[in-house]
């Protein structure tokens, strides 16, 4: 039993799929580097023809975290996420033009919902997205998403940034906490999206 319930929360929380050819990549504001560089990557591989890193910084903590990865590379004086994920993006060979701006959101369903406005206010039409963002924060970015975006098809293109994976979370009492963690907050945040 302890079994089946440990695969269910894997297969639930750390949702991914193939990338495919798409109109737009979004990157939900973080601080790590590793989720637009992918973003990076999969525009350099011609998989979409905009990127939209979304978020001021966290609501708990009210001001930009800092860079949590990759500060030997990215080490401005960034006031928000989308400055820190914007340079990221440029200093992988995004040009400037196709990185789309949203910096006010403060949660994961504010960047959903604020992202729907830039390109609703671009007109971009839509049919599929990427989602670049960090594996167990898959379920909760694409749920959030797909609610912003009903009539859009997603394909979760997720990156690990801390060692925590489908595979060995349940070994770690950070790998638990941040996995339960997740299930938490779709429980609890649910109601934001109502």
């Amino acid at each position: 039993m302890y079994h089946r319930f440990i695969e269910q929360i894997s297969e639930f929380i750390f949702a991914e799929d193939e990338p495919e050819k798409a109109d737009i990549i979004f990157i939900p504001g973080n601080g790590y580097s590793q989720m637009a560089e992918k973003a990076a990557a999969l525009y350099g591989e011609n998989y979409a023809s905009f990127v939209l890193p979304s978020g001021k910084y966290s609501i708990t903590v009210g001001k930009f975290g800092g860079v949590l990865s990759g500060q030997e590379h990215y080490n401005g004086n960034y006031r928000t996420e989308w400055d820190f994920l914007k340079d990221v993006l440029i200093k992988n060979h995004v040009p400037d033009e196709v990185i789309l701006k949203e910096d006010q959101a403060t949660f994961t369903w504010e960047n959903a919902r604020f992202s729907r406005e830039v390109t609703d206010k671009a007109e971009i039409e839509i049919k599929k997205a990427l989602l670049c963002c960090k594996n167990y924060h898959a379920r909760r970015s694409l749920m959030y998403y797909q609610r912003a975006y009903p009539e859009v098809e997603f394909r979760v293109c997720p990156c690990c940034v801390d060692g925590v994976t489908k595979e060995n979370w349940m070994n770690s009492e950070e790998g638990i906490q941040s996995v339960l963690g997740e299930v938490q907050r779709i429980v609890t945040q649910f109601s934001l999206m109502m």
